[in-house]
């Protein structure tokens, strides 16, 4: 009976607890009703009478609204990145800051370097000038190689320099898209916005690379004769010496070259062999029909020490194949290397054999430097040195760089005012410079956002100035043979 009474009035307490939350909640329900009801009443002009609400009405519809529509995003591709290696030896230090500065870029990444063969004071002033200049300490992106290397151009030591710039790229920086090697006599003919621009519609696989499997009369001059740089062991640079005993050509992987005039001599060889054969046979007494075919380029004629090859040893390398030459993951480029330690005029040779037998890689050239050279005729060791009667021709050939230039030559500032707009001693400008140009001032000295591009003159094709618009550059030499096969898969950029 207790326990029942317990249960009773256990019961009776919480249905009276149950009851007091009766009447609040039904007090809270009639004002959220009556709320609602005045929220819903608006004026003639469809806006609502309580402000408050309205306020946080339209913070809410627009929270919402970024939400459901967010910012459309440009359907530009993204602009790439190059990684430059700018080079020098004994008293270009001045004119390499100069092709520093015009070339500059914040998005890019910079190597410099001048040779063991440079002063010490002229290496500790180019030094100081990366290491005080306040847009280089913002960002980081030029190193100048300390330890100096003793470069031979007609050695493998250019190819040792050039590898190990590109190692430093890779190890400091990798974020880069291109590896582009230049000298201080180099110098561009577009700003950096114009070029970024064009290269953000290129496969990034690209190589372009002057190349050729017709070695020609290098065969017997290049690729027989044995060398050695003194560079490889010695303190100071010398010229390069022949060792008496030849070898045969390669069997394991195929010679290439820069094209150059390698198939003018070629021609001048066939047809001397020709004519010569013609005058044994005629002495020999043969009564058949004789070659008495001329030499037809009869400038070529003089003492062959007269000659040099020029194949070009300038490229511009793509990101997978330059972690190629360094990794080397199948030896190929280690291999090639070592031959090429005493091969003459290496870097004409190495890179281009390379490509040109790395499966993976030999689809993705473009024969092509992109430089304008003028070479002397006949042709030198070295190309013409350009001056202001060059410039209608550099702006024609739609290359983006050009070489060989005296220091401070008066082409050079005509270059800069026409082309890059450049100040001097100031940068190229681009979309990231957005100071004032007043009284002379250096609009890169106020700084904005690094990732616009302002492509000009130079990347718009029927304009005043260096055209490489619609991917020019490509298209020209965009053939269907290539390293002994044949293009597959792409498309001519539009």
């Amino acid at each position: 009976m207790k326990r029942l009474k317990s249960y009773y009035m256990h019961l009776r307490h919480h249905q009276n607890m149950e009851r007091k939350w009766i009447f609040p909640l039904a007090i809270g329900s009639i004002v959220s009703l009556f709320l609602l009801f005045l929220t819903a009443i608006t004026t003639s002009d469809g806006m609502s009478l309580f402000p408050f609400y309205r306020s946080f009405s339209s913070f809410s519809s627009k929270f919402v609204e970024t939400k459901i529509h967010p910012i459309p995003t440009s359907n530009l591709p993204p602009p790439p990145r190059f990684a430059y290696l700018i080079s020098g030896s004994a008293g270009d230090g001045s004119m390499l800051k100069r092709t520093l500065q015009a070339l500059y870029h914040p998005n890019n990444q910079y190597v410099v370097h001048l040779d063991r063969e440079s002063s010490d004071e002229e290496r500790l002033d180019l030094s100081n000038f990366v290491k005080d200049h306040p847009v280089f300490l913002r960002f980081g992106n030029v190193r100048m190689i300390t330890k100096a290397n003793l470069v031979t151009y007609r050695g493998p030591t250019m190819v040792a320099n050039t590898l190990h710039a590109a190692a430093i790229l890779l190890r400091e920086s990798g974020d880069w898209d291109w590896f582009i090697n230049l000298s201080a006599s180099d110098y561009p003919l577009v700003t950096q916005d114009d070029l970024l621009h064009t290269f953000s519609y290129v496969p990034r696989d690209l190589n372009f690379i002057d190349h050729t499997s017709d070695i020609g009369w290098k065969e017997f001059q290049r690729a027989k004769p044995v060398i050695i740089d003194p560079g490889l062991y010695m303190t100071k640079k010398a010229d390069v010496f022949w060792i008496t005993q030849r070898r045969s050509v390669p069997t394991a992987f195929k010679l290439f070259t820069g094209t150059g005039w390698s198939n003018i001599w070629s021609h001048y060889a066939q047809a001397s062999r020709d004519l010569s054969i013609s005058k044994q046979r005629l002495k020999q007494g043969y009564s058949g029909k004789l070659r008495e075919r001329e030499p037809s380029l009869s400038f070529l004629k003089s003492k062959s020490s007269d000659f040099f090859d020029i194949g070009s040893a300038w490229m511009v390398l793509s990101r997978p194949f330059i972690d190629y030459t360094i990794w080397g993951w199948d030896n190929l480029p280690r291999t090639v290397l070592m031959y090429y330690a005493n091969f003459i005029s290496s870097p004409e040779g190495y890179f281009h054999t390379v490509i040109c037998n790395a499966q993976e890689f030999l689809n993705t050239t473009v024969n092509s430097d992109l430089h304008f050279i003028s070479w002397d005729n006949p042709p030198k060791q070295h190309p013409h040195h350009l001056n202001l009667a060059d410039m209608q021709r550099m702006i024609d050939s739609n290359a983006p760089f050009a070489r060989k230039f005296p220091q401070d030559d008066p082409v050079l500032d005509k270059i800069d005012s026409e082309l890059l707009s450049r100040g001097p001693g100031m940068f190229t400008p681009g979309g990231w410079c957005v100071g004032s140009r007043e009284n002379g001032t250096d609009p890169c000295s106020a700084i904005g956002n690094i990732t616009v591009l302002r492509p000009g003159p130079g990347a718009k094709s029927g304009t005043k100035g260096t055209s490489i618009h619609s991917l020019s550059l490509v298209e020209r030499y965009w053939r269907d043979e290539l390293c002994g096969g044949y293009r597959t898969g792409f498309t001519s950029p539009q």
